[in-house]
């Protein structure tokens, strides 16, 4: 019999759609005829983390298993654009500094009074003739009244001169709210300058209170290592059973398994939505398409002869019809069946967990981690990463559901089985002990935080 497991992602280039192919594990070898060891799973004890994985890119990544390598994508979107540069601050605008009065100012020259007539010499001496009629009244009278109306303007000048300054007044100040002071005029001609520096304590001094920028920065996005370590699907808590029941169709034929396509699809939407809601991403219920042959999707084309895979340009699981009714069909032994049931079930729920990876933004992230790889073998590491994770969360639901599907008796022994005999032969999916480690996880926990593979140390992802 062949048994084959979870999907890898088969397209390289940031921002492309990813094609996660599962059931990349080899055949597990002679199936035995009775089933392991009964007693319940001993784990190897909580998982401890050993620090954040640091990834590094390499070469192309090749797909598991018999899938034809996959074409180039271009490259993603650039990076988040830097913040802008702030913008100028109101608040630093300076007002102009308007100017202050002149007081005073030049007084005008003192007026100058004219020069008075001189006085005349006596008369010379000498033998006097007979008197004449004397015209020196005439002559020193007009003299006389002129120098005294001399005297008076000069002494009228002086007094009004005076009655001028007396009745001087000083300016009288202008009401101002920055209480400029008063100078006060002097009797001196020469002007006086008004002071030039406002006074510094007169005018309050109001602080900004608009922040410094209208426009603040833009803040960082997560890196790809915190989308995927970080992610807020691991708080969401424990997944409620949605009471989903095994269809009562078998394999065995197209219908039969188009009708177990359709009773899980419908099971993993009840499940998952609240739980996608609640880590702030939107739910969207993927596309199931079945094939045999070769079958052409936006991720690139895939045969029959390889396994189910999920493609998430176009949110399409697409399973292999031949693998399903080919497992079934192979063997006779109703146990053989039972285990061919209980692996259509596992990789169905595997690939839908893929469908999760990608709509909280891991599938993409991890994408580009594995991208940007420094080494062929921290790529694969980062492969299997994502593969283990996707085997977790699809035991999740299952073990969420056990009682009800049922997952017990011949059911639970060859899930048991299966889960812990898969074949890495790509070493992109991780061996055996750590598949079964991851998906015991998610079976018994029913919660995503236990499917934190990325902080995992590398020896819990071989």
């Amino acid at each position: 019999m062949r048994g084959r497991a979870p999907d890898h992602v088969g397209v390289r280039g940031r921002g492309s759609g990813e094609r996660v192919s599962d059931n990349q594990w080899g055949p597990p070898g002679q199936y035995p005829q009775q089933p392991p060891p009964q007693g319940p799973y001993q784990p190897q004890g909580p998982y401890q983390p050993q620090g954040p994985y640091q990834p590094g890119a390499g070469g192309p990544y090749q797909p598991g298993g018999q899938v034809p390598p996959p074409g180039q994508v271009p490259p993603p979107p650039g990076q988040v654009p830097p913040p802008g540069p702030m913008g100028p601050q109101p608040w630093q605008t300076q007002p102009g500094r308007p100017g202050y009065p002149q007081y005073g100012g030049a007084q005008p020259p003192m007026q100058q009074l004219p020069h008075g007539l001189g006085w005349g010499g006596p008369p010379p001496g000498g033998p006097q003739g007979p008197k004449k009629k004397s015209k020196a009244p005439f002559i020193v009278v007009p003299i006389l009244l002129l120098v005294l109306g001399v005297v008076g303007l000069w002494i009228a000048g002086l007094v009004d001169k005076k009655n001028d300054l007396d009745d001087y007044s000083a300016p009288t100040p202008r009401s101002s709210t920055s209480n400029r002071p008063t100078i006060e005029p002097t009797n001196e001609p020469s002007p006086t300058r008004a002071p030039t520096t406002r006074p510094t304590t007169t005018k309050p001094v109001v602080k900004p209170t608009a922040p410094r920028t209208s426009n603040p920065p833009a803040r960082r996005g997560p890196t790809d290592y915190e989308v995927v370590s970080r992610n807020r699907i691991y708080r969401v808590g424990t997944m409620a059973s949605v009471g989903c029941r095994e269809s009562n169709a078998r394999q065995s034929t197209t219908a039969g398994a188009r009708a177990n396509y359709v009773n899980l699809k419908a099971c993993l939407g009840r499940a998952w939505p609240a739980m996608i809601r609640s880590s702030g991403a939107q739910f969207r219920q993927p596309s199931v398409i079945m094939f045999s042959g070769t079958v052409q999707s936006p991720c690139g084309s895939m045969s029959d002869s390889g396994p189910p895979f999920y493609c998430s340009t176009n949110e399409t699981i697409y399973m292999n019809l031949r693998e399903d009714i080919g497992n079934y069909n192979q063997y006779s032994q109703s146990y053989a069946k039972v285990w061919a049931r209980m692996w259509m079930l596992h990789q169905f729920a595997h690939e839908y967990g893929h469908h999760i990876q990608h709509l909280t933004g891991i599938l993409e992230a991890n994408h580009d981690m594995r991208y940007d790889a420094p080494t062929r073998t921290a790529e694969l590491e980062m492969a299997r990463r994502l593969e283990l994770q996707a085997s977790c969360f699809s035991d999740v639901f299952i073990g969420a559901n056990r009682r009800t599907y049922p997952v017990t008796g011949q059911s639970q022994q060859q899930w048991r089985y299966l889960i812990g005999h898969v074949t890495d032969l790509k070493n992109d999916h991780g061996d055996a002990n750590n598949h079964e480690y991851w998906a015991l996880r998610g079976y018994q926990t029913r919660n995503p935080a236990a499917c934190n593979t990325f902080t995992a140390p590398s020896g819990r992802v071989r």
